[in-house]
């Protein structure tokens, strides 16, 4: 009993978490006026663009798959009676599509870095608003268009 509550309360937390939006005017660093602080060449910006149109597509069918799992197990909680295997099978589908779509943009995340040089990466850390960009989680504030909060898997030391 105690595990199903648990559950309930996480689910429900999960979703409250998913509603957040993030802030109007937010775009990646790479296409930022930051990224031209960061000098970068003709080829390090063609390899930008064609590692993120690598990605976009399967990124894309990713966060379709968590705003789906997301909306099941929405509509599970709100059912008159839950399912107790129900819901846990839509839990289950949710935590995997989010670790697909993190995993699956961590990776975008290290390609994007082995473009620049050490020297750039530090410029990129050292201007990012805290919370945003490579190495640190990606959040979301009033303002914005829904979406899944991705995260970026390089944690950013302090």
């Amino acid at each position: 009993m105690r595990r199903y509550f648990f559950m309930l309360c996480m689910g429900f937390g999960t979703v409250a978490f998913m509603q957040a939006q993030p802030q109007r005017g937010s775009f990646p660093w790479w296409e930022s006026p930051l990224a031209k602080s960061l000098d970068l060449t003709e080829v390090q910006n063609r390899q930008l663009r064609t590692t993120v149109a690598e990605y976009r597509e399967k990124l894309r069918d990713l966060r379709e798959a968590v705003n789906r799992a997301e909306s099941d197990l929405e509509s599970i909680f709100n059912e008159e009676t839950v399912d107790q295997r129900q819901a846990t099978d839509a839990i289950e589908q949710l935590a995997s599509a989010r670790s697909e779509l993190f995993k699956t943009t961590s990776q975008m995340d290290l390609k994007l870095r082995m473009v620049l040089t050490a020297q750039q990466w530090q410029i990129l850390r050292s201007q990012q608003r805290p919370g945003r960009g490579p190495g640190q989680p990606r959040r979301r504030g009033p303002g914005g268009p829904k979406g899944p909060v991705i995260g970026s898997a390089i944690t950013k030391q302090q």
